[in-house]
C-alpha cells in the first residue's frame, strides 16, 4: 500500500489555494481542440468538495443565461491551469446542494467578513 501512496504523492499539486464550499472561485482550465490549446475560465460557487489525495474533486456552480451550470473538477488534475479564490463565502454546510432549488437573491451566499479586531 505504501507504493500507491508514493505514486499519489508524486502527482499532488502544491499550487492549489485553500478554498471551501461557499467560496466563489475562478477556475482556469486548459482545453485542447484538435491541435490547438486554449485556457477557458469557469467562475462560480464551490458547492461541494469530496475525496482526498489525488482523487479529490470539487464542484462549482454558476448561473449562465438563467440556467444553472455545474462542473466537477479534480483538484490535482494537470488540465487545471489555476484556481483563484474571488470571494470567501459564509456558509454552515459542507455540501450546498440546496442552492440548486433556489433562484435570485435566495441563492446568494453571504460574504465572510475578515476579523477587524485582529487588524486593530
Amino acid at each position: 500500500m505504501h507504493t500507491l501512496d508514493q505514486v499519489d504523492a508524486a502527482a499532488l499539486r502544491s499550487d492549489i489555494p485553500e478554498f471551501r464550499p461557499g467560496d466563489t472561485v475562478k477556475v482556469n482550465v486548459k482545453v485542447v481542440e484538435g491541435n490547438r490549446s486554449r485556457v477557458q475560465a469557469f467562475q462560480g460557487v464551490v458547492i461541494a468538495r469530496q475525496g482526498a489525495g489525488v482523487r479529490e474533486t470539487f464542484t462549482v456552480r454558476k448561473i449562465s443565461f438563467q440556467v444553472g451550470v455545474e462542473r466537477t473538477f479534480p483538484v490535482h488534475a494537470p488540465s487545471l491551469e489555476s484556481i483563484e479564490v474571488v470571494t470567501r463565502g459564509d456558509v454552515r454546510r459542507a455540501k450546498l446542494y440546496y442552492l440548486r432549488g433556489l433562484r435570485g437573491k435566495k441563492a446568494k451566499i453571504k460574504e465572510k467578513r475578515e476579523n477587524t479586531a485582529a487588524q486593530a
